[in-house]
């Protein structure tokens, strides 16, 4: 049974990105595993902050809240609590993060891409996960497991992709399982300000799906989609 490995730098993130990715991997009966780095404690709870409450009641809010979306997807996570504002990259965790791969085994591997000028834990989570990518496919690195193949990476999509220089270059039709992303979103009162926007966001990816698909394969007029960008070259015997 492949699987899908999903490396987010907080608790959210992994929700208004890629919750259709999920969806559609365990709807297949496929293992989806979430790593999230943080909670995104400081920088992505305001709300919390500002009805007092205190740094760990925050984290025990967003813990939840990311399990019930998890949940809702069908997916495991698990939590680092690396902190967040700023995410600090450290050999000990770059090596925590290969002993996730080593035991996922991961057949797709999905993150943040590599630039982002608003926020700078994003491409902290990038960085660390596609060096622990290599670090995994070490023999003769020291962490359980066998050692990884070559799993695909692609970088899911910012919250201002102009700025972050996101070329989406594959387009996931997420149709069948859109309501259960919406279900995943709204497990995050915390950011109940994304939920439209990235409602709208599936739309306009599913505008640009039914056109670069053709005219003839049917596609609903709600067509609604996930745009990626992949990192490494796609091996192939058959240009399609």
């Amino acid at each position: 049974m492949s699987s899908l490995l999903v490396v987010s730098a907080h608790a959210g993130d992994f929700v208004w990105r890629a919750a259709g990715a999920i969806a559609l991997a365990t709807s297949r009966g496929q293992r989806a595993k979430v790593l999230c780095l943080s909670f995104g404690e400081r920088g992505e709870s305001a709300k919390a902050w500002r009805e007092g409450k205190s740094l760990e009641q925050i984290k025990a809010i967003r813990r939840e809240e990311a399990t019930n979306a998890a949940n809702a997807l069908g997916a495991e996570i698990e939590f680092f609590d690396a902190g967040d504002y700023p995410l600090r990259e450290s050999d000990e965790l770059i090596d925590r993060i290969v002993h996730v791969y080593r035991e996922v085994n991961p057949a797709v591997v999905l993150t943040h891409p590599l630039v982002d000028p608003y926020n700078q834990d994003h491409p902290a989570a990038a960085r660390m996960a596609l060096q622990a990518r290599v670090l995994a496919q070490a023999v003769g690195y020291d962490a359980p497991g066998e050692p990884l193949g070559a799993p695909p990476v692609f970088f899911f999509e910012p919250h201002q992709p102009e700025q972050c220089d996101f070329k989406p270059n594959v387009l996931l039709d997420i149709t069948s399982v859109f309501d259960t992303k919406r279900k995943a979103m709204e497990c995050l009162p915390a950011q109940q300000h994304m939920w439209d926007y990235y409602t709208d966001l599936a739309k306009r990816r599913g505008v640009q799906v039914k056109r670069n698909a053709g005219p003839n394969l049917g596609m609903p007029h709600n067509t609604m989609g996930e745009a990626y960008m992949r990192l490494y070259p796609q091996v192939t015997e058959e240009l399609a």
